[in-house]
């Protein structure tokens, strides 16, 4: 594929979303930015959060993940499924019933100031981290594909990506991003489409003799019930209730889209919408793993190994769709990325500049007059901060997804024992001792997963969020007042 074609391809789809920028920012006030007026329809939010949830380390993490880890993926889709309906039915009324922009100022009314400020900011350390490694791996791929070609550095694509986001959502934030990420969500489930075909094709065969394929290969390997592994089912389920209830539930970039829907009705039926969208979008991805190896297989591509394990499974998919599956599979993979770039991306910097401006500025109490020199300061933080951590990580390998979850664990674990215990509970804290809580569950949580393994083999994989949230709660019982 040309450079001149894949420049034409991100020129026409980065001037689609400043169209929608421009008609969405139309009229719009000082929250617009942050609550998009509240006037989303309901349906529109569901389908394009499916773009927020499926990254570009979805988009090639999941597939490539297959190689090492069968189809296990899926039993953490069938916890997520519960962790929605939590979602709808708890968490949302909250939110609702509170009108909440910034969805940790319900620690504030719950608790006070201090657990509200410590839940904020293990929210921002998180998300920043995790939206620049989903940066990351989309950054890497558009450099594979069009950048180095044009001897380009890839610390400025980083720059060109950060700012082509900036300028189409720094007026109205979350209103357009509404928008931009329903079309955004369209293109990936294209995407997926037709690369299954695209595989189909290549390997002859039927639409039957697929679903003969994929049922019958030893990667279709569903359920894992050896305990000590990773990917054992009831460590995969668990992790896939928590962690969704964790980075879709407490995850302001995921809920203030939902919050922007007039009510509390209309956004219930919202996550149970996305919860199907997602879902199925993600067993999708599952197929087309089994699908790739499967092609590499019978076309004697050597992916390098170490130890029983293929290395860098997040290159497999971007390699098959640029040199093996023609110039559809090739286009429709770019947009594709460019796709889920946007769509995830976008939605973070919206969340991580309105948690800051609201946990951190205080921003709803300041005079209309200064509340957009607020917003333009922490905003542009926030690109930088992003920046950096994607020039930090540059160098990584390995399965990106992996590494997202795992830092998840350490720091949605005490956002998550910090609702629970506000939720599920009436006792009122010490609130110094939060901070230092929360630290030493992140803290014993990492510990004691390195000494499962030295000593029993145990790996508490994903688990790491249910062990920290629990840690949490108990060292939060520590801390309870008397009164």
């Amino acid at each position: 594929m040309s450079t001149t074609l894949i420049f034409f391809i991100i020129l026409s789809y980065f001037s689609i979303l400043m169209l929608i920028s421009r008609l969405t920012s139309r009229h719009t006030k000082v929250n617009t930015f942050f609550d998009g007026d509240r006037e989303s329809p309901w349906f529109l939010v569901a389908f394009g959060m499916i773009g927020s949830g499926i990254s570009a380390v979805s988009l090639v993490s999941i597939p490539g993940n297959v190689g090492n880890n069968n189809l296990h993926y899926f039993q953490f889709i069938l916890g997520s499924i519960v962790g929605y309906l939590f979602i709808a039915f708890v968490l949302t009324p909250i939110y609702y019933k509170l009108k909440l922009v910034s969805i940790y100022a319900y620690l504030n009314t719950r608790f006070g100031n201090i657990t509200y400020k410590t839940g904020s900011l293990f929210f921002l350390v998180s998300q920043s981290f995790g939206a620049a490694l989903r940066l990351l791996l989309s950054i890497k791929i558009l450099q594979l594909a069009f950048f180095d070609a044009l001897h380009i550095p890839y610390f400025i694509t980083v720059i060109v990506v950060l700012a082509l986001i900036w300028l189409y959502t720094n007026k109205s934030g979350i209103k357009t991003i509404v928008w931009t990420d329903a079309l955004q969500s369209l293109f990936l489930i294209s995407v997926i489409v037709v690369s299954i075909f695209a595989v189909k094709r290549s390997l002859g065969l039927s639409i039957s003799q697929l679903g003969t394929v994929l049922l019958n290969h030893p990667y279709s390997k569903v359920f894992d019930w050896n305990l000590d592994t990773g990917s054992n089912f009831f460590k995969q389920f668990i992790s896939g209730l928590l962690i969704t209830v964790a980075l879709v539930g407490l995850d302001q970039s995921m809920m203030q889209k939902t919050l922007t829907i007039k009510n509390a009705k209309n956004a219930r039926k919202n996550v149970l919408t996305f919860s199907f969208f997602i879902a199925f979008a993600q067993t999708m991805f599952l197929g087309l793993g089994v699908l790739i190896y499967i092609y590499a297989e019978r076309k004697g591509i050597h992916l390098a190994r170490e130890n029983g394990q293929f290395l860098n499974t997040d290159d497999l998919y971007p390699l098959l769709t640029l040199h093996y599956f023609g110039a559809t599979g090739a286009i429709a993979f770019l947009i594709g990325v460019i796709a889920s770039t946007f769509a995830s991306i976008d939605s973070c910097i919206a969340a991580l500049t309105t948690a800051f401006s609201y946990d951190f500025m205080n921003i709803e109490n300041q005079p209309h007059e200064i509340r957009n020199k607020i917003k333009n300061r922490v905003l542009l933080g926030v690109n930088v901060v992003m920046f950096l951590i994607v020039m930090l990580f540059w160098n990584s390998k390995g399965a990106i997804i992996n590494t997202i979850f795992k830092i998840a664990g350490y720091t949605y674990g005490p956002i998550l024992g910090l609702y629970m215990t506000g939720i599920f509970s009436k006792i009122k804290l010490k609130e110094r001792g939060v901070p230092v809580a929360c630290v030493m569950a992140a803290l014993t949580t990492y510990v004691l997963n390195e000494y499962f393994i030295m000593v029993y083999h145990f790996d508490f994989g994903f688990m790491n969020i249910f062990v920290n949230a629990v840690l949490t709660v108990l060292f939060l019982l520590t801390i309870k007042r008397k009164d």
